[in-house]
C-alpha cells in the first residue's frame, strides 16, 4: 500500500513546489490538491462535514497551477488532482490542461474526477444538479477522445465539437488514471464505467468504504483499484484498508504553515512505522 498527502493548497500555506519537495523528501508517494474555483458568498448547500465551510475552501490556488508547481518541484512524485470538479470546467481546456501537466511532469498525473456537491457554486458555472454525474460522464469520455486521438470529434448529450486537433497528448498511455471520487450510493456505476480507481472520503469507524470496495471489485470486469482520502494515522485503521486491498490512502495535512505541516507529517509517519512493526 502506497501513501501520500492531500492538501488545500492556499497563498496562506505552504507553497505547492515546497510541500512537494518536502513530501518526496520524507518518502511519499503522492501529493493531491483539492480543487474549487470559488465560493459563493451566499451559501445555502449545507457543507457535508457540518458546521461551518472552513476558510481553505474559498482560497486554493487553480490545482492545476498547483500540481504544475508540485511537478517542476520533484522528479519522482506523483500529484494528482483530489478532486478536479469537472464538471464546472471546460472538457476542451481541462483536456489540454491534463495532457500539459502529464507531459511536463513525465507521466506522474493523477487525475481525480469528481462532479461536486456545493450547489450554488455549480449554478454560477451553469450546471444543473440533476444532470450533472450524466455531464461529467459526457465530459470524460470527449476528454480520453482528445487525449488518443490526432483528430478528435464528439457528439454527446452535453458535450459537442467537430474535428479538433489538440496536443501535447499525455505522457501516460492511453492518458492519466482516471480516480473517481465521491462517497454518494451511486458512485460505484461512475467507477465502473469510465473509472480506473475509486476515490472516497473515508468519514470514519461506520464508514463502509472497505465493504463498498470489495463489492467493486468483485463487479469489475477489468482491473480497478481502491485509493482512500482523508485516512487517519492510526496503524490499526491502517491495516484494515491494506488487507481489505486498498493500493493508496492520503493523509490530509493542515492548510497552514511549516511547523503545523511538518508535525501532521511526523504523526503520519509514526503510523505508518507502527504498520509496518517498526
Amino acid at each position: 500500500m502506497d501513501f501520500g498527502v492531500a492538501a488545500f493548497a492556499t497563498a496562506e500555506t505552504v507553497a505547492p513546489g515546497p510541500l512537494a519537495r518536502l513530501v518526496e523528501e520524507r518518502g511519499f508517494e503522492s501529493l493531491f490538491f483539492a480543487e474549487h474555483t470559488h465560493i459563493p458568498a451566499e451559501r445555502r448547500t449545507p457543507y457535508p462535514a457540518g458546521g461551518e465551510l472552513p476558510r481553505k475552501y474559498a482560497h486554493t490556488y487553480d490545482v492545476f497551477v498547483a500540481l504544475t508547481a508540485a511537478a517542476a518541484a520533484t522528479t519522482r512524485l506523483r500529484v494528482g488532482s483530489g478532486i478536479c470538479l469537472v464538471t464546472q470546467r471546460d472538457p476542451i481546456i481541462t483536456a489540454k490542461a491534463v495532457a500539459s501537466v502529464d507531459h511536463l511532469s513525465g507521466g506522474r498525473l493523477e487525475f481525480g474526477v469528481g462532479s461536486g456537491w456545493n450547489r450554488e457554486e455549480m449554478a454560477n458555472h451553469g450546471v444543473n444538479p440533476r444532470t450533472r454525474m450524466r455531464l461529467m460522464a459526457d465530459q470524460i469520455a470527449a476528454m480520453k477522445k482528445i487525449w488518443t486521438e490526432d483528430e478528435a470529434s464528439h457528439d454527446g448529450e452535453f458535450v459537442k465539437f467537430d474535428r479538433i486537433w489538440s496536443w501535447p497528448k499525455p505522457a501516460q498511455r492511453p492518458h492519466p488514471p482516471i480516480l473517481i471520487g465521491g462517497n454518494g450510493p451511486t458512485v460505484e456505476e461512475r467507477v465502473l464505467a469510465y473509472g480506473d480507481a475509486w476515490l472516497p472520503n473515508y468519514l470514519g469507524p461506520s464508514d463502509d468504504v472497505i465493504t463498498r470496495g470489495r463489492k467493486l471489485l468483485a463487479r469489475a470486469d477489468r482491473p480497478i483499484e481502491l485509493m482512500l482520502m482523508n485516512a487517519q494515522p492510526k496503524a490499526s485503521t491502517l491495516a484494515r484498508f491494506e488487507e481489505a486491498g486498498y493500493r493508496r490512502v492520503l493523509f490530509f495535512v493542515p492548510s497552514a504553515g511549516l511547523g503545523p505541516v511538518e508535525r501532521a507529517l511526523d504523526r503520519i509517519e509514526t503510523a505508518i512505522a507502527e504498520l509496518h512493526g517498526e
